[in-house]
């Protein structure tokens, strides 16, 4: 099975942290985010391949992946931004046997998921999870036997949405010579949302095809997209990681659960609950909780939460929630 990664995104509401990093190689809970998807795609050995499909800044996802993994990667570049369906469609050239199966992943989203079991079964599958207000995602409507008979894509209002089942970017498709063809449709006929071609709508055509779809309900839905959801995520990873670190700094008190790199200076200071303190960094004097500091920053006499601090940032004053990108100084 071929595993296809959309990681062109320009990461706009993750800024400035996107201007000089893609978002995918944002560090959450100690890695970056990309890094926990490959890592689950390798360790479950459900990929005969995996296509990272690039756009800004993809020599650096390229560069991080080849270096961390010993894994052979195809990488394809989408050119233009147009839209999700696009970007899959990009991945076409990959595929040799126009019937494999493939498994399609959003590269700014993580999972908690059983992902061999999520295609062990003969029907394709699209992971959903309830949601309380489903105006905000695509939707599925099922029939009584469990099988999709549609896609709405951001329902106009709760009340009048045929589901509350939303998408989470998790699609395995059974045949991938289906899912081309119908991505050759909607763009062929030019039918686009917002200007852009839709996953959904090659979908949607794939069910007036007769292609059987299935959902898998996905309990563990990470989202990465915004600051205040990659500071969730970097909560709930932090959680799950049991295993409390043995640190030893002057002064200092550790509050757990807590991510501490290599070669990190702290003193006079408290850390944690939720902090991630990625390589290189310095702290003095300060108090971090439930904030992300990249690698190579310096925070001192500071009271942070809630905080995001790019690489090589300098921090000097006290401030209680701040998002400060890479090699600035406050």
């Amino acid at each position: 099975m071929k595993v296809i990664i959309p990681v062109a995104g320009f990461g706009t509401r993750l800024r400035p942290h996107t201007l000089h990093n893609p978002k995918v190689l944002l560090n959450v809970g100690g890695k970056p985010m990309i890094h926990y998807i490959i890592e689950q795609l390798i360790k479950d050995k459900i990929a005969s391949s995996i296509i990272l499909v690039t756009g800004f800044l993809g020599d650096k996802i390229k560069e991080y992946l080849d270096s961390s993994f010993k894994f052979k990667f195809d990488y394809v570049e989408q050119a233009e931004a147009k839209g999700l369906g696009h970007a899959v469609y990009c991945a076409k050239s990959v595929f040799k046997n126009k019937n494999d199966e493939t498994l399609i992943i959003l590269g700014d989203t993580l999972f908690d998921v059983d992902l061999k079991k999520m295609v062990k079964g003969k029907d394709s599958v699209i992971g959903v999870k309830v949601v309380d207000d489903p105006r905000r995602f695509g939707v599925v409507e099922k029939d009584g036997n469990g099988y999709i008979t549609r896609f709405v894509e951001k329902p106009a209002s709760k009340e009048v949405s045929p589901s509350n089942e939303a998408i989470v970017g998790l699609y395995y498709l059974k045949n991938s010579l289906h899912l081309f063809k119908s991505l050759e449709h909607i763009m062929k006929n030019n039918i686009t949302v917002k200007g852009e071609f839709q996953l959904t709508d090659a979908l949607e055509h794939m069910l007036n095809n007769d292609d059987k779809m299935k959902t898998f309900n996905v309990e563990g839905w990470l989202d990465c997209g915004k600051p205040e959801t990659l500071l969730e995520t970097n909560r709930y990873l932090l959680s799950k990681n049991k295993k409390p670190g043995s640190y030893k700094f002057k002064n200092t008190k550790i509050v757990e659960p807590v991510f501490i790199g290599k070669n990190v200076n702290i003193e006079n200071s408290v850390i944690g609950p939720y902090a991630t303190i990625n390589d290189d960094c310095v702290i003095k004097n300060s108090f971090i909780t439930d904030s992300i500091l990249d690698k190579f920053s310096t925070v001192e006499n500071c009271s942070l939460t809630d905080s995001l601090i790019g690489e090589g940032a300098i921090v000097k004053r006290d401030a209680l929630k701040i998002s400060v990108g890479n090699y600035s100084e406050i």
